[in-house]
């Protein structure tokens, strides 16, 4: 034996983005205005946040035991997956029915949730076959070894949602699409929930001409391209008793953070980088606008240009919102980059012949 202490915790469902069953349920819960619910989710469970999980691994680092241990860690409140699905509908503000089948099977529900959510089909029909027994903490031991106090279901949901933003408005589409592999198709690539259309050029021009004419879009000049289609979204916009594009901006070529563009609010900005522009319309879901300006290694004045769509779709109506308006959406937004491209080079050669 190698004498080496060994500490092992069990745990119920795990809340935070990337798990298998915090992901399962957000999949559910945000396509389906109807959910069926079999008997085995009323199976009482007893969810733990992801960082508090994190935080007894990290504690365990520290402690010495005389002898291997196994800690049973949970959070606050002990709920059911019916509980997990409801507390996330009303963090997420969606109205859900939800309907009682105890006659559907932990092997009917895999078939159905296999055709539901194929992205999770074989890990989660074996998550689902095994949801027959309560996974509840039944011995205190990790209470009274360690000091960490767990916090409930309804903190951690949106704990979790709040963190996602954070790294969300962090994240460079430009990179983890390169670095992804993931080829284009209809609708765009998925990063977690959110869907993420983007495109690239590379242009002839220092990285301050380029950012000064994307950080000029908006107000009295409009938006490079289909300014007719931009306008007429304003005007559904008002007529739902949205913002429309009425805000303009507040000056003709400067942006800072929480500034107003049209219909749009500048949430990030970093000079002659990247623009980050989140959607006040009225939208079923949440939209933002991003701009990243690149140097190109071992080329000198030239930049990439790459711009996203990043939509965040709530409940089935913004799932069909997306992919309806989405070839109107890949037209606008292509010529728009086009244009800030073109101009772009317009000004890197006006200012060789001065």
């Amino acid at each position: 034996m190698s004498g080496a202490q060994v500490i092992e915790f069990r745990a119920s469902i795990v809340i935070g983005s990337g798990s298998l069953s915090f992901e399962l349920v957000r999949s559910l819960v945000d396509r389906l205005p109807i959910l069926l619910m079999p008997k085995w989710v009323q199976i009482p469970a007893q969810p733990i946040f992801v960082n508090d999980l994190l935080s007894y691994l990290e504690a365990a680092l520290y402690i010495k035991f005389k002898e291997g241990r196994i800690f049973e860690v949970g959070g606050a409140d002990i709920v059911s997956y019916r509980g997990i699905m409801e507390e996330y509908a009303k963090t997420k503000g969606l109205k859900r029915i939800m309907i009682n089948l105890p006659f559907l099977t932990p092997y009917l529900s895999s078939l159905w949730l296999g055709l539901i959510t194929p992205l999770f089909a074989r890990t989660g029909r074996k998550l689902v076959t095994s949801l027959k027994y309560p996974t509840v903490i039944k011995s205190q031991d990790a209470s009274i070894a360690f000091d960490i106090k767990p916090i409930g279901l309804s903190e951690a949901i949106q704990r979790s949602l709040k963190y996602e933003d954070q790294e969300y408005a962090e994240t460079r589409w430009s990179d983890a699409l390169s670095s992804s592999g993931v080829h284009k198709n209809y609708g765009g690539v998925r990063f977690g929930r959110r869907i993420v259309e983007s495109r690239t050029l590379n242009v002839e021009c220092t990285d301050i001409q380029a950012f000064s004419t994307i950080e000029s879009l908006g107000g009295d000049i409009g938006w490079k391209f289909a300014n007719g289609l931009w306008k007429i979204r304003g005007y559904l916009d008002l007529l739902f008793e949205g913002v429309g594009l009425r805000r303009g901006r507040l000056h003709p070529s400067k942006l800072h953070v929480g500034d107003v563009l049209d219909w749009w609010r500048v949430e990030s900005i970093e000079p002659n980088r990247t623009l980050l522009l989140k959607a006040e319309m009225k939208v079923p879901g949440r939209a933002w606008l991003k701009f990243e300006v690149i140097p190109l290694k071992g080329q000198s004045n030239r930049v990439s240009i790459t711009q996203s769509a990043i939509f965040d779709p709530k409940g089935l109506g913004g799932l069909l919102y997306w992919y309806v308006l989405y070839p109107v959406h890949v037209y606008i937004f292509s010529g728009m980059l086009r244009q800030i491209a073109k101009e772009s080079h317009t000004s890197y050669t006006s200012s060789l012949t001065h």
